[in-house]
């Protein structure tokens, strides 16, 4: 259990890490060819070619038979990443990479508090704490700390 733990801390690390390059990379491809959303575009289609393969190598493709099945609400996640790709790629240039990912930060928090705190979406109902509010709180104020240095 304590190796997966690490691992999966691991490998959230890294995707963590991936975020704030993912938006200077495509900001910065977005201010070049002076079309934000046309770089989010490249962004996707690369995104989709790499899924593509991982899928196929893993052998998982057959599982896509089952999509007509699913709730048609759960395919409402593929908008909420092209809205953080599209925005990012345009506010990002205009606010800066840190300023835009310090605030993408504190949704997260706030939204992942929330859905633990009611278990939305199937989620292990997991109550807002002192400690977690503090928690927060102290993000919010390190967001404060870094807009003013």
């Amino acid at each position: 259990m304590m190796g997966d733990t690490l691992r999966y801390a691991g490998i959230m690390l890294l995707a963590g890490i991936g975020i704030p390059v993912l938006a200077a990379l495509n900001a910065q491809l977005g201010a070049r060819i002076g079309a934000p959303v046309a770089a989010s575009v490249v962004l996707f289609a690369v995104a989709f070619t790499a899924c593509v393969l991982v899928l196929v190598v893993s052998g998982q493709a057959p599982a896509l038979a089952r999509l007509p099945a699913q709730p048609k609400g759960l395919f409402l996640a593929g908008l909420f990443v092209a809205f953080y790709v599209l925005s990012v790629t345009f506010v990002a240039p205009r606010f800066g990479v840190g300023n835009a990912i310090f605030c993408v930060l504190l949704g997260q928090m706030i939204a992942a508090t929330l859905i633990d705190h009611f278990g939305l979406f199937g989620a292990a109902a997991r109550a807002i704490t002192l400690t977690r509010a503090s928690g927060i709180a102290a993000m919010v104020a390190g967001i404060v700390l870094i807009q003013r240095g």
